[in-house]
């Protein structure tokens, strides 16, 4: 029978337009689905003790957003900086709201003020008595760096903290060997360099020439023996922190976070996982690649860890610097990437609490498109790939614009032989120098300095994709494609017989949406989403 789209209901009137028009067609796809309520999507709020203390209110104004947990600080890089009276207190109030309260530890700090404090008491740096991290260059810097007492005195504080009653705990993204995304990281001080040489087996004439492998971000057997000597020291201190615990523990992995900055994702497989997210503010999430940047970084986090693991990394910094608009936008990324559960954090200072009357109608909705795609993987003949080269040398630049195009995609771990595999520049420069010749279809932004592989270079601007999506048009028939040159992303979900679309603009637009022979037209709002159910070839 011919069906038409559904008005949805109980939908909030500031975010998003989600009527679809246009006439009924006997087409396989019935229309916008009406989700059913769920508690699989859940949200959480970190939270600092004396903020709790002197806004309880703040309690009431979350819950009734949505959120059921909130994570407490209580240890930051060598200092408990909150009595345990004051944590307790805090428990007690969440309790009373009808919260779980449960543990955050920032175990090694940050080379800067990452907190947003506003109380200028509060210490941004380690202790004197732990050591300052070296550069590649010599200069000195704080946090990110790993040296004894950090893990014994890390240990005590976890196993102190967990006499509190709580159950979970996560170490802050500042768990990291790196002190920024795209930084190949470690501590090259004469200790840790010492240690490396004669664990490898190596004279001290390889040190120079691993320092020049980091330079040029050559992935030699050097440099990524380097690499992995950092990722096995973050990996045994994570090990004996969570056993000092001895409870639920979890990693908070940086924005694309991987090997060069001491993150051997597949070490953290059986642990509660925060995916990395960047965009904290309206400029860098504003931006369309800002988005498909965001939602590139996990997607491939979500490679490492199953849906009921993950947590996300929903984040705005400082607190009053992202709109309610696009903090609520950003939960969008979770929904297409099947990550259960949304942390929302801001440092040591809460969100503004008008942002709440916005955020509260967008996870309600989100909730429930989430249970519509929970447990099924986007696929389609756009393949992101993500590999060795850039997790071990690449500077976390990704080629991430093509998922604005309105075609389908999914996640690979090596080039697939059907479709497009979309490389960023270092996996490029290493694929060129392969042999055999890869079979299937490659694109990346820029031509590799050399190249035995036939690479198709597609500049990453909207203009050009979209040129390039109009050449191949014709290939795409099995697949549901949106056919305006519109920044919209498609996430096809065929085991749920269901699709996906996030407007990536800060007005409505109006998308056609094409399968087979059939299409619908589409209305979206501001930024807004929709699932379309009965997608069926």
């Amino acid at each position: 029978m011919p069906t038409q789209f559904e008005s949805l209901t109980n939908c909030s009137r500031r975010r998003w337009l989600t009527a679809v028009a246009g006439a009924a067609l006997a087409v396989p796809f019935v229309g916008i689905a009406q989700p059913r309520t769920s508690r699989r999507r859940d949200y959480h709020v970190c939270l600092a003790p004396p903020i709790i203390e002197r806004e309880p209110e703040l309690l009431e104004i979350v819950r009734a957003a949505g959120v059921d947990t909130v994570w407490l600080a209580g240890f930051f890089y060598g200092f408990r900086p909150y009595p345990t009276e004051q944590i307790v207190k805090a428990q007690k109030l969440a309790a009373q709201a009808g919260l779980h309260s449960e543990l955050i530890t920032i175990p090694l700090g940050h080379p800067g003020d990452s907190l947003g404090s506003r109380d200028g008491d509060f210490p941004l740096t380690p202790p004197k008595h732990w050591r300052l991290g070296e550069r590649l260059d010599g200069k000195r810097f704080a946090g990110t760096s790993l040296h004894a007492p950090a893990t014994e005195e890390n240990a005590t504080a976890l196993r102190e903290l967990r006499r509190l009653g709580f159950r979970s705990a996560f170490v802050d993204d500042d768990f990291r060997l790196a002190r920024g995304p795209g930084e190949i990281g470690g501590c090259f001080c004469a200790e840790h360099r010492a240690a490396f040489l004669r664990e490898q087996g190596y004279p001290a004439s390889r040190w120079d020439e691993l320092l020049n492998d980091i330079r040029e971000r050559r992935f030699t057997k050097l440099l990524r023996a380097w690499v992995d000597g950092n990722c096995d020291q973050l990996t045994a201190s994570f090990r004996a922190q969570k056993r000092a615990f001895d409870g639920s523990f979890g990693n908070m992995i940086m924005y694309l976070g991987a090997e060069k900055a001491g993150i051997r994702l597949r070490d953290y497989r059986r642990a509660p996982v925060r995916v990395g997210e960047l965009m904290f503010d309206d400029a860098s999430f504003g931006r369309v690649k800002g988005k498909t940047d965001e939602l590139f970084s996990v997607l491939f986090h979500r490679r490492f860890v199953e849906p009921d693991r993950a947590f996300s990394e929903t984040t705005a910094y400082p607190a009053d610097k992202l709109s309610a608009a696009n903090l609520a936008a950003k939960l969008t990324v979770s929904t297409i990437a099947d990550v259960r559960h949304t942390m929302f954090m801001s440092g040591l200072t809460p969100f503004p609490s008008a942002h709440w009357t916005t955020l509260g109608p967008a996870m309600r909705e989100q909730a429930r498109w989430h249970e519509l795609v929970a447990g099924h993987r986007p696929r389609g003949p756009f393949k992101q790939v993500w590999g060795e080269a850039q997790r071990y040398v690449g500077n976390d630049q990704p080629f991430s614009l093509w998922l604005a195009t309105g075609v389908p995609f999914e996640v690979v771990e090596t080039p697939a032989h059907e479709g497009w595999n979309f490389l960023s520049d270092f996996d490029a420069r290493e694929m060129a120098q392969t042999e055999p010749a890869f079979s299937g279809q490659l694109v990346c932004r820029t031509q590799p300095p050399a190249s035995g592989q036939s690479i198709e270079v597609v500049p990453e601007t909207l203009d050009a994709l979209f040129a390039f999506k109009r050449r191949i048009r014709q290939s795409l028939t099995n697949v549901p494609v949106v056919e305006e040159e519109t920044p919209v992303v498609c996430a096809w979900y065929p085991s749920a017989k269901r699709v996906l679309l996030w407007n990536l603009l800060p007005e409505p637009c109006r998308v056609t949406l094409s399968f087979r022979r059939h299409q619908r037209a589409v209305e979206l709002g501001a930024l807004g989403s929709v699932v379309l159910d009965d997608i069926r070839s």
